[in-house]
């Protein structure tokens, strides 16, 4: 599709860097993260020099207070801070610092379900009469007394708990501590608006919106069926891997409540709507609105799932190019809290790097998970202090808890993180992979993303350009990926070695540019675009 060229807003030019507010940094020693050390951290993000990151935004995981039965995700009260975060003064005072430094603050919203110590649902499980009974999804057992429908629990087991007191089954699609909101409802659909218009009116500039594809489900709670495709070693719990996700998510009513998300976001100035989905190329793009009317970003996970191909990244950055609608804005993802490590999944340190510069130059918001500025790989997580519902239920090879271990500031013990030992072990790398380390290393992973987000920063091409891929002939070994970004006169090329020997790239193109960013960080010279020549795993910025 034709690419629009307009004046852009902040969220389609910055860089999006994703805090889980648990492993950022513990400013109370009790081993936890929190908001002030958070706000303690800002100048790193970005104190408008090119010694920080460049970050334009952060993106906060759940903060609210909660059980924790699923880390923040089972909230018990939507307007609040847990303490073990800080208090609301805190979060004002972290937005207001993050707003003097030009960063933006999105955080999560999580409308799909609540906890089941959320006043609401201790009202609604009180009695079958209850005004706010069905603010929530129960229904009669089947006449065997079994669950009312097949659906399963992303977590394990069946999606459905039977209450014992009101004789009536609650969903929950994760774990049972997460019953599920019924968005059918009017009044639930009034209760969550004002929960965006309470954050909003505090001076937050977005929400990144969890699970929102399964706001709605199916009316009559018809079965799912089998799926074909299904893996023979799912573990016996795992309901949900066996079932085609047919009448549980993604239903096109839902489209009607994202409408109205959209509406209140552009009641307010310059907000955004980035939403967690997944599903088809052709049913996940629906979420933008048919004129641009509902999610201002639909999460885009396609690039973390691709095996380690230019191919097939190319494949997938064409296919989404092709069928964007002028009006929508792409965006990538490589990690984040519920992946394996970026630099563990693509297979070491040089292809992160490479995974790295592709992330930030293809056309579109990108958003960077903390940490792969470091190039930290996933932790090692004894089965005994295994945090994550899903590793729990479904074996220690599914925990996410891989993903979310403390940030590695300094080689002083729990790498700065923490005084005191942390909520999950630290990697054991910490001593060299940190933050003050590679700050004194020229060439470090940590001082290459400084270098790539500062180029993207200045250069128009980057943050708004057209992308056009370049067909290579004759190119040994073929497995490079060089696309150009153009904008207002400036013309970058990106030219991405995915092989782990070298590659004589044959583009086509005439004349000569000058590099301005080498994965290996060592040459800046003029290069031959026509035959370029690339090292294993090296990536370039040539400027034209």
């Amino acid at each position: 599709m034709a690419q629009e060229n307009k004046s852009l807003h902040w969220w389609q030019r910055g860089v999006v860097y994703q805090i889980y507010p648990r492993s950022f940094l513990d400013s109370n020693n009790d081993g936890i993260g929190d908001l002030n050390g958070i706000i303690q951290k800002l100048d790193y993000l970005n104190d408008g020099t090119e010694k920080s990151l460049g970050v334009d935004a952060i993106w906060l995981s759940p903060f609210y207070p909660s059980p924790m039965a699923d880390f923040g995700y089972d909230v018990a009260d939507y307007c609040n801070v847990d303490p073990m975060f800080g208090t609301l003064a805190d979060f004002d005072r972290l937005v207001e610092e993050a707003h003097k430094r030009g960063i933006k603050v999105i955080i999560d919203y999580v409308p799909n379900h609540t906890s089941d110590q959320h006043p609401w649902f201790i009202e609604s499980r009180s009695s079958r009469d209850n005004p706010k009974r069905d603010w929530y999804i129960w229904r009669d057992p089947k006449p065997d007394g079994s669950p009312p429908n097949n659906w399963g629990s992303f977590f394990g087991g069946p999606a459905w708990t039977f209450d014992e007191a009101t004789g009536q089954y609650y969903m929950h699609q994760f774990v049972k501590e997460q019953p599920e909101l019924n968005w059918r409802n009017p009044e639930v659909k009034e209760a969550m608006l004002d929960v965006l218009r309470f954050w909003l009116d505090r001076g937050v500039d977005g929400f990144r919106m969890d699970v929102v594809g399964l706001l709605i489900k199916d009316k009559d709670l018809r079965d799912n069926p089998p799926n074909p495709n299904a893996r023979p070693d799912l573990p016996e719990n795992d309901i949900y891997g066996r079932l085609l996700s047919v009448y549980n998510e993604d239903q096109d009513e839902v489209h009607d409540i994202i409408k109205e998300f959209r509406k209140l976001l552009d009641s307010y100035d310059d907000r955004v709507g980035i939403g967690e989905l997944w599903g088809p190329l052709d049913r996940w793009i629906r979420y933008y609105g048919e004129n641009g009317n509902e999610l201002h970003l639909p999460f885009n996970f396609r690039l973390m799932w691709q095996p380690w191909s230019s191919k097939a990244m190319r494949a997938c950055v064409d296919e989404l190019e092709g069928a964007l609608p002028p009006f929508a804005w792409p965006n990538y993802v490589l990690g984040n809290h519920d992946q394996p490590r970026l630099a563990t999944r693509f297979g070491g340190q040089a292809q992160a790097r490479l995974a790295g510069m592709m992330l930030l130059t293809l056309r579109g918001t990108p958003t960077v998970y903390y940490g792969d500025e470091l190039g930290m790989e996933n932790g090692v997580i004894p089965p005994e202090k295994i945090q994550d519902p899903q590793g729990i239920n479904l074996g220690p090879e599914r925990t996410r808890d891989v993903a979310r271990t403390p940030m590695q500031w300094d080689s002083s013990p729990y790498a700065g993180f923490s005084q005191v030992e942390p909520w999950l072990p630290v990697s054991a790398d910490y001593q060299t992979r940190n933050v003050v380390a590679q700050s004194q290393e020229p060439n470090s992973m940590l001082n290459f993303y400084r270098r790539l987000f500062w180029t993207r920063r200045r250069s128009q091409a980057l943050c708004e350009g057209a992308y056009k891929p370049v067909d290579l002939s004759g190119s040994e070994p073929d497995d490079c990926f060089i696309y150009l970004r153009e904008q207002g006169g400036e013309r970058k090329l990106v030219a991405l070695n995915f092989a782990g020997q070298p590659c004589k790239a044959l583009t086509g193109l005439t004349g000569r540019g000058r590099i301005v960013l080498s994965t290996h960080m060592d040459r800046d010279e003029e290069i031959d675009l026509s035959a370029i020549e690339l090292r294993p795993y090296e990536g370039l910025i040539v400027d034209l």
